[in-house]
């Protein structure tokens, strides 16, 4: 797939303002959507929209497919006439420039049930039946989705593993009575996600009208406490009750010497191929429905993957399993055609990974902070060794901010000594050309919008020049990640204009 030469910004929902402790689809969206197209922008990338269970974190959601509730705007709710202005009122106020997530959920909770309730008992015939339609739609997963949140709350959110046998194992009897006995829980599940994708198709068209396309995420595993794996354990390596027996990771790497433990469930690839893949196709089916293209998260696992045995403290004694590679992505290739994914190619990328990008003409990502120190693939992330089928970064989600990673002495977050760090600052200074009067952060901007790389794409925390406090996600970290926000304020007139003199200078 080729990408019109362009740039855009990457910035999760989460992170816009607002008063209520967290952003949303709301008025703050549809103003950053402003600032991207008077900043000459024509990406928006976010991190994945869906509802995040352990950690709060984006790639280990209760569904592969829903959205995340927390996302709703409850302005925009409130324009509906489904609330009242005091509804909005929160009775604490919520930090400004952080996510407090246990708050917000305590706080938002009840009053998206009082949406629901509104809908129901005071909706129109014809939302009613836009309603009815898209629960139709939405079927093949949403079913399964509300139920399970359902019986989350139920069990005062344990682990599914834990509940009753007869519904772990989903014994149709007992599946028709808790469908039967929380059945009103259920239809405010599946309310929420019908607001949610229609407030999210307004987003869209709003962005799509400005010249804005959304690019989304998809990881490449599931949560274990998911819809996805308690509907489908057939398609994951699990035992008798239902816990994982082989789980995710990857291998010592920039970030640790243990490498990273991600605890997912692996698939049962072969599985998967006996009917050409389908519920992979409807994960990118309804990710296409929500994206213009997406980045497909630890691309090389899709080749091999690491998987470790459950029960493991560490990813060190793991091993290399070959992925379902060709066969998958002709399964998708053959359902969309030319497919608007990009690959995330970092970590231990091998000949066969890239010439797996390469078949299906995949764009592959560089990061531009990995250009300078020890990091193996190093010398294909400086700009001189760029193709042009390439998404650059400054850094991503995962990395310190560009002013966060160079001031830190790299015990923080990666594997980097205090001497790595002198002589990879002494090799940058060297390469890119500037002395420490200069502003780091707009010196590695300017970088990747100057490359040949069809696209460019810089953190917002970057734009702004923030430090390691605003940093998104620290791998290997279990709490106090995906909770930074950005001030109003802080977007302005100057701003934008920089971002466009770059765009204009680089044809972008």
């Amino acid at each position: 797939m080729k990408i019109p030469r362009c740039s855009g910004i990457l910035l999760h929902f989460t992170s816009l303002p607002g008063p209520l402790g967290i952003g949303d689809l709301g008025p703050a969206a549809f103003e950053f959507a402003d600032f991207l197209a008077d900043a000459g922008q024509q990406l928006w990338q976010v991190l994945p929209p869906n509802p995040t269970g352990y950690g709060d974190s984006p790639y280990q959601c209760f569904s592969a497919f829903a959205g995340n509730p927390l996302l709703l705007s409850l302005d925009s709710m409130r324009e509906q006439g489904l609330l009242e202005a005091s509804d909005l009122n929160a009775s604490t106020s919520f930090p400004e420039e952080t996510v407090d997530y246990g708050a917000v959920i305590r706080f938002k909770k009840p009053i998206l049930k009082r949406a629901a309730r509104a809908f129901f008992s005071d909706g129109s015939q014809a939302e009613r039946a836009e309603f009815e339609r898209f629960c139709q739609r939405a079927g093949a997963w949403l079913d399964d989705y509300a139920l399970f949140m359902a019986l989350k709350d139920e069990h005062e959110e344990l682990v599914w593993t834990a509940w009753d046998t007869d519904i772990r194992q989903r014994k149709p009897e007992a599946i028709q009575r808790v469908s039967e006995t929380l059945a009103p829980a259920v239809r405010e599940h599946k309310f929420w996600q019908f607001e949610f994708f229609r407030q999210w198709e307004k987003l869209k068209r709003y962005c799509a009208q400005r010249s804005i396309r959304l690019m989304g995420d998809i990881p490449i595993y599931v949560a274990h406490d998911s819809a996805d794996v308690w509907a489908h354990p057939e398609l994951f390596y699990l035992d008798d009750r239902g816990s994982p027996t082989i789980i995710s990771g990857v291998p010592p790497d920039y970030f640790s010497a243990t490498g990273q433990l991600w605890g997912n469930p692996i698939y049962r690839w072969d599985v998967l191929g006996t009917n050409g893949y389908q519920w992979w196709i409807d994960r990118f089916r309804t990710s296409f429905s929500l994206f213009d293209l997406v980045r497909l998260d630890h691309f090389r696992g899709f080749e091999a993957y690491w998987e470790v045995p459950s029960g493991e403290k560490t990813a060190m004694n793991g091993k290399w399993t070959k992925g379902p590679g060709e066969k998958f992505l002709s399964a998708l290739q053959s359902a969309f055609g030319s497919l608007p994914i990009v690959a995330e190619n970092l970590g231990v990328i091998t000949p066969e990974v890239e010439r797996l990008r390469h078949l299906f003409d995949l764009p592959g990502m560089s990061l531009l902070q990995f250009a300078f120190g020890n990091d193996p693939q190093g010398p294909s992330f400086r700009p001189h060794n760029y193709s042009r089928d390439l998404v650059a970064y400054t850094g991503t989600h995962d990395n310190d901010t560009t002013v966060g990673w160079w001031n830190s002495s790299g015990a923080l977050d990666s594997i980097r000594t205090a001497e790595d760090v002198r002589k990879e600052h002494a090799f940058a200074r060297a390469y890119l050309g500037f002395n420490d009067d200069s502003e780091i952060n707009w010196v590695l901007i300017r970088t990747v919008m100057a490359s040949v790389a069809d696209v460019a794409i810089i953190p917002l925390q970057d734009v702004l020049g923030l430090g390691s406090d605003a940093r998104m996600n620290l791998p290997g970290r279990i709490s106090g990640n995906w909770r930074w926000r950005y001030q109003r304020e802080e977007l302005h007139k100057e701003l934008s204009a920089r971002l466009r003199s770059l765009v204009t200078l680089y044809d972008r």
